[in-house]
């Protein structure tokens, strides 16, 4: 990385945006190579975008698949950093399953989104401190609750729809999920559907956090 780190910028708050790309282009270390709010407009160029960061102001923007590469999630090839996130445990899990190698919370200064960005850039993660314990609990739970379609059973779903969750939970899209289960796009999107409404839930995001909440008991 001759030119320092290069970071790519897709932050729905403008003001967040934009300050904290100054902030980074005023160290030598790093290099924003593109900033944008994440609109159809975006998608696109993103496509051309190569860099060694992906800094995100919001999780529902990995929840939408937009940001990953088909079957690129569970490798973390593209090493993502969410920033100013919600103290929430639920949603720092929830990032983790989506790929985020970094969570930084809102209180964060300015130096700790740096030392983020940066340690995530050289293939660490990072995350507030009391979070490390949540991780561990969360582990432990999953190896004594697997396999869970208990939990999703409570949800009132059908076995189909069972298949579907941890398909969700690994943040496929609708035609990666359908490639999988050799099923049609619009079967899927279906499928999907009735899970939302099952659940009493509005998007995909929140799906993820219900069966955590099932299976952590938070």
């Amino acid at each position: 990385m001759e030119n320092g780190t290069s970071v790519l910028l897709l932050c729905c708050n403008r003001l967040l945006r934009e300050s904290v790309a100054r902030i980074l282009n005023n160290r030598p270390d790093f290099q924003v190579v593109a900033s944008h709010a994440l609109g159809d407009d975006s998608k696109r160029e993103m496509a051309d975008v190569r860099a060694d960061v992906v800094v995100l102001d919001s999780l529902q923007l990995l929840a939408e698949g937009t940001i990953f590469a088909p079957n690129h999630r569970n490798n973390r090839l593209i090493r993502c950093v969410l920033i100013a996130m919600e103290d929430d445990e639920k949603r720092f899990l929830t990032a983790i399953r989506l790929g985020a190698l970094g969570y930084v919370l809102q209180e964060a200064s300015a130096a700790e989104v740096v030392t983020a960005i940066r340690a995530v850039a050289q293939g660490e993660a990072v995350c507030p401190s009391r979070y490390v314990r949540v991780f561990f609990d969360y582990f432990a739970s999953q190896t004594a609750a697997l396999p869970n379609s208990r939990t999703r059973a409570q949800f009132g779903l059908t076995r189909r729809e069972q298949q579907l969750v941890p398909l969700i939970e690994r943040g496929m899209t609708n035609k990666e999920i359908a490639n999988e289960l050799n099923l049609s796009e619009q079967t899927v999107k279906n499928h999907i559907h009735g899970i939302l409404r099952k659940m009493g839930v509005e998007d995909r995001l929140s799906v993820i956090e219900a069966i955590q909440t099932q299976t952590l008991g938070l």
